[in-house]
């Protein structure tokens, strides 16, 4: 049923309407671009800041779930250094009751071993403390980082706000015009004119012929193409940039 209307909806538009109210809403989004050129490259720069704020929020959260880890990390080797000294006064006290030289000598290891796992825990603790100094410093310079972003940000935002509020007005009445007279224009040609302004540097859809050649790309034109798109049977586009093409006398132009 969709496209029965649809056919049905280019049939009765002819190709010389079809082609008049796209020229005529060729000027309406150009004056849309030109107000968007306004707004020049804030709105990618505020999304740009945007993610670049998170990225610095989410380091920042890293850095503190590091930094917490280690302190969990550096109470483990505390608790081992209390068990090991623990351990060494046990040893200490066994030593005053030995019965021979063999008995010494296993406890007098033991309490050497034990030392060493003193030191290789205190060796880890300093270890982490450093990480952890660093982690921190990390996390000032990034704050401070993203502090700047931030003030950056809300300038950003502030100028973008000012910006749109001046166009605003205008933007929504050039949209209700070019509302008006989309209907004009059957979905499948208006669908391929907002393609090829997409695809063309200055946003040019639809252009007429100036001097025997194309008023988009300058390349030229045949005659026999020429009379073609003056006969207005079918939508014609220059072969060479795409754009669709109308004569000058259907443009208004002398």
């Amino acid at each position: 049923m969709a496209t029965s209307d649809k056919n049905k909806n280019e049939q009765t538009l002819s190709v010389e309407s079809r082609l008049k109210s796209l020229y005529e809403l060729q000027p309406i989004l150009s004056q849309i671009d030109r107000l968007r050129t306004v707004r020049g490259e804030l709105p990618l720069e505020v999304s740009d800041l945007e993610d670049s704020i998170e990225g610095l929020n989410t380091r920042i959260a890293n850095f503190r779930q590091e930094i917490e880890d280690l302190r969990k990390k550096t109470l483990v080797e505390k608790e081992k250094i209390n068990e090991s000294q623990s351990k060494i006064a046990t040893y200490k006290t066994q030593l005053d009751n030995v019965r021979n030289n063999r008995e010494f000598d296993l406890l007098s290891k033991e309490i050497e071993f034990q030392t060493l796992e003193i030191e290789l825990s205190e060796k880890h603790i300093n270890e982490y403390q450093r990480v952890i100094d660093n982690k921190t410093a990390d996390i000032a310079a990034t704050e401070e980082n993203l502090s700047d972003q931030q003030h950056i940000l809300a300038e950003k935002k502030n100028e973008l706000e000012e910006i749109v509020s001046e166009t605003k007005q205008d933007e929504e009445r050039l949209r209700e015009q070019a509302k008006a007279l989309e209907p004009k224009v059957d979905p499948r040609t208006l669908t391929a004119f907002k393609r090829i302004r997409k695809n063309t540097r200055n946003g040019l859809g639809i252009v007429y012929i100036q001097r025997n050649a194309c008023g988009g790309c300058f390349n030229r034109i045949p005659p026999q193409k020429q009379m073609e798109i003056k006969m207005h049977k079918k939508i014609i586009v220059c072969e060479y940039c795409g754009r669709i093409m109308i004569d000058p006398e259907l443009a208004g132009v002398q």
